[in-house]
Parts: C-alpha cells; structure tokens; sequence
C-alpha cells in the first residue's frame, strides 16, 4: 500500500515500546528519547531501527501468519548478527491490534528498509545516536 496521509498519522499515532533489559521504552516519532540515547552510547551502537513483519501492506493478517512472519523475521535478524529486542507497536486510538515488533540496535537504516521491503512493509522506524525515532517510508527510497 502507498503511503497516504491517513497511514501515515496512523504510524505516527502510535507508541513503539521497546523491551529494554532494565524494563521498557516508549518512543514516538521524531521525539527525542534521551534514555535512549544514552543506550545507545553505551553500547557503542550509531543506529537502531523498529520494524515488524505483521499486516504487510497495512492490510490486516491471521494471528497465525503474523506470528509465523515475525519469527521468520526474528531468525534473518539473528542469522545476520543482530541481537533484536523485543517490541510492541500500539495504536493511540486502539483501532489496530497490538504488533509486535524488533527494536534492533546497529541496523541502518538502508538495511532496515531493505529488510522492511522483504516483508512487504510499508516502513520502518529508524534514527541514530541522538536516539530520535523517524518514519521511513520505503516507497520513497526507490527514488534515491
């Protein structure tokens, strides 16, 4: 699906909880964590990205194959060397089931959006050091 201004106040109308390991995070888009941040600069990590394999194209799933497509997603992660922490993306209206999600410290954002286009996303959520999540949207990377 396309990015549209409905999706995208969807996404950005959504709290990304992220399953830290002294308890849980909850960023926003374009809103700067400072806990997170700091994280960051602990583990030395000059990226992070927030993704899941659920609903690809914004079009609802079976419980199942939303479940069979995170973990498909969760071992990639793995195989290529990431250490993916668990997450929970949470609609503000409640108008959308709870998904879950990978929050993956040191994943770039090209990798995350080539990752994302794998499983049939519409985006993904990336920053940097300064621990400021930002929407990507992969539709618009094919003009890069």
């Amino acid at each position: 699906m396309a990015k549209t201004p409905e999706l995208d106040a969807a996404y950005r109308a959504t709290t990304y909880r992220v399953f830290m390991p002294d308890g849980f995070l909850d960023l926003r888009i374009d809103r700067a964590s400072p806990h997170l941040a700091d994280w960051l600069a602990a583990g030395d990590f000059a990226a992070f990205a927030l993704m899941t394999a659920c609903n690809p194209g914004s079009r609802p799933a079976t419980p199942a194959d939303n479940a069979r497509r995170q973990a498909e997603l969760e071992c990639d992660l793995l195989d290529a060397g990431y250490r993916p922490f668990g997450a929970e993306h949470l609609a503000d209206a409640g108008d959308w089931p709870v998904e879950p999600g990978c929050f993956v410290p040191g994943l770039s954002a090209d990798d995350a959006l080539a990752l994302g286009a794998d499983y049939g996303q519409n985006a993904v959520v990336c920053g940097g050091a300064d621990g400021v999540p930002r929407l990507l949207w992969i539709e618009e990377q094919d003009d890069v």
